[in-house]
């Protein structure tokens, strides 16, 4: 005699708690991954006006020494810096990083007769520039490097200037560099 009762084999099967462990590991892995690039972004955001900031004050200064080139406000000779790389080089700009100033009368930085620290105004709270809650701003975290150097080869009529601003950004030092030559031929 049957019993009417038939039992069919099931082809459906559900997740083992391994599977499930190392799915959720994977994910996770992920997720961390993802928090640490935003994170990243986040800072990266948070310094681009300073990066605005120091591309402007480079190229600002290596155009100084090729106006000054150019003007003949200064020798050949005065383009290098006090010590240099032979301890008596001889010329205007001041060896080592000093605080980003105002050019002085001469109309380049890091010389001896540089302005105060320089300053930026912002917008305030109401996003527009010109108003008076504009925010005045001292970039006293910032510091400016020159250094010249003649081309080996060149018999001292090519020389490199080199640019490096230091500038905090929360923990965290970063440095910019512009490099350039410049040749005696005004």
């Amino acid at each position: 005699m049957e019993s009417g009762v038939t039992v069919q084999a099931s082809n459906e099967r559900g997740f083992s708690l391994a599977e499930t462990v190392i799915a959720m590991g994977v994910m996770t892995t992920g997720v961390i991954g993802a928090a640490g690039v935003l994170v990243a972004g986040m800072s990266n955001l948070s310094s681009s006006p300073s990066d605005v900031v120091v591309m402007q004050k480079a190229s600002q200064a290596v155009e100084a020494v090729f106006a000054a080139r150019d003007s003949h406000k200064l020798t050949w000779a005065q383009i290098r810096n006090v010590q240099g790389t032979s301890g008596t080089d001889g010329g205007v700009f001041l060896d080592g990083a000093k605080s980003l100033t105002t050019p002085g009368p001469d109309g380049l930085v890091n010389t001896a007769d540089d302005g105060p620290i320089e300053t930026m105004v912002l917008p305030g709270k109401d996003g527009i520039l010109g108003t008076a809650d504009d925010v005045t701003v001292t970039l006293n975290q910032f510091t400016r490097q020159i250094a010249i150097a003649d081309v080996a080869g060149e018999n001292g009529q090519l020389r490199t200037i080199t640019v490096t601003i230091t500038y905090q950004n929360g923990p965290n030092k970063r440095t910019y560099t512009l490099t350039t030559l410049i040749s005696s031929y005004a």
